[in-house]
């Protein structure tokens, strides 16, 4: 763990959101929304709470990270050149052919990412692999996943979920991005959410309600989860805004998959530098 203060944290994060977005605007592909929601704690995750070597990627005793949630990779993509995963003027390459930021993370391409992801429900079920492969060779590394609300629909997660109950993996922390937009294919309307963090908790989780988009609650939650040693695996219910610190993205379903134009790039970085100096 990093000694990274919550307001540095903030920073980062916005320093972020700023960066996926610019990838998405060069490349006029990606999904803006769902990469700004878990801007926070991705930043809290990858420049405090994790064991981590940028140097050495492949170094077998390190956290990992799994976005099941893969489409929103620009977020990640930022957080791994920050840090000085792959050289920063890469992430003016994302989705072009060749590039090493691909639209779904690619771990034979791209230097940090732990799995490959983008098929939804797949993540988790990987994320627990590692997690009984840290248990099995007795490495004190933890795994960290984030998985989308609505990618809970999708029976494997569930699976998932009662493995990590039977083998006490409390090595397994899972966030579940809870930005409450999902749309029904057929009549394009919002669908309600189940309670998920409910739904986690019968399956054996210790679950933290918190407000995603809070460093302090998510630096404080992490806290928590790295003192308590109860065989249990770990669901962090966050509750965020989709398409957070731009204004005309949030809680609109328009921004799930869509770049924006000149003017609406100029506006969103307006805002999202005048959160970092607030």
């Amino acid at each position: 763990m990093k000694n990274t203060s919550i307001k540095e944290l903030e920073n980062i994060a916005s320093d972020l959101r700023k960066k996926a977005i610019t990838m998405i605007y060069e490349a006029q592909s990606g999904h803006p929304g769902g990469a700004l929601s878990v801007a926070d704690y991705v930043a809290a995750c990858y420049f405090r709470e994790m064991n981590i070597d940028p140097k050495n990627p492949q170094w077998p005793d390190r956290d990992r990270f799994v976005l099941s949630k893969g489409h929103v990779c620009p977020i990640q993509y930022a957080a791994l050149g920050t840090l000085g995963y792959f050289p920063e003027s890469d992430l003016h390459t994302l989705r072009r052919e060749g590039s090493k930021l691909q639209g779904h993370p690619d771990m034979k391409k791209c230097p940090g990412i732990d799995i490959s992801t983008g098929s939804l429900g797949q993540g988790l079920a990987c994320a627990v692999g590692m997690a009984i492969a840290g248990k099995n060779d007795n490495k004190d590394y933890r795994v960290f996943v984030a998985v989308g609300d609505g990618e809970c629909q999708e029976g494997e997660i569930w699976e998932a979920c009662q493995t990590a109950n039977k083998y006490e993996l409390d090595n397994l922390i899972v966030f579940i991005d809870n930005n409450n937009l999902q749309i029904d294919g057929t009549t394009d309307e919002v669908m309600p959410n189940i309670d998920l963090g409910k739904k986690f908790e019968s399956f054996g989780f210790d679950v933290y309600e918190i407000d995603g988009n809070n460093m302090e609650q998510i630096v404080h939650t992490l806290d928590i989860i790295r003192m308590r040693k109860n065989k249990k695996p770990h669901c962090i219910f966050a509750h965020t805004v989709k398409g957070k610190g731009v204004s005309y993205m949030e809680n609109s379903c328009k921004w799930h998959g869509v770049a924006p134009n000149d003017i609406e790039y100029r506006q969103a970085m307006d805002e999202l530098e005048g959160g970092m100096k607030s």
